[in-house]
């Protein structure tokens, strides 16, 4: 209990953000955020440590947000399936996914390893400027630099890719 206290005091911001940036209210953004540290709390045992605990909290809220929203379209619009947008199977959608993630797999693949472990920190895991700084063992500043080149390189290196996909 008082680890879980702990978590939530460090990541209680965290995921405020990103209950409002989903709400655009605070009243229910605090509901929300509320709603899934209690989920979190009663799921703590599924939290692997496969992404970082603020990703899987994101996820929580997602998913909470989520079973909110089709609750409300069951009791308000006279069900689910009216609200649903037909479903159109794409059989290509699948292999096209996984080529894209090929692609990126190989563009994060020809970064320098400062690079690619900074963008998989800061954007992939989302930590912090100073929790990468930190775990890097330099400088916040040296972080933004990196940070600033390995998107740009790893942007060039996928610009093909935007210009093969249909718009």
């Amino acid at each position: 209990m008082v680890a879980f206290e702990e978590l939530v005091g460090r990541h209680r911001d965290k995921i405020y953000a990103r209950a409002f940036s989903m709400m655009r209210n605070e009243d229910e953004a605090i509901d929300l955020s509320q709603e899934a540290w209690v989920k979190g709390w009663q799921r703590l045992q599924q939290f692997q440590g496969e992404a970082s605990f603020v990703t899987w909290m994101t996820r929580v809220v997602q998913k909470r947000l989520r079973t909110e929203s089709i609750e409300h379209m069951d009791s308000e619009s006279g069900g689910v399936e009216r609200q649903m947008p037909p479903l159109i199977i794409n059989p290509t959608e699948g292999l096209e996914r996984q080529e894209v993630r090929q692609r990126i797999d190989q563009a994060m693949s020809q970064l320098s390893y400062a690079h690619r472990t900074v963008l998989i920190l800061h954007e992939f895991e989302g930590l912090e400027y100073k929790e990468v700084a930190k775990r890097m063992g330099c400088s916040i500043g040296t972080i933004m630099s990196r940070l600033f080149y390995a998107r740009r390189r790893l942007a060039a290196l996928l610009m093909d890719l935007k210009q093969e996909r249909p718009t």
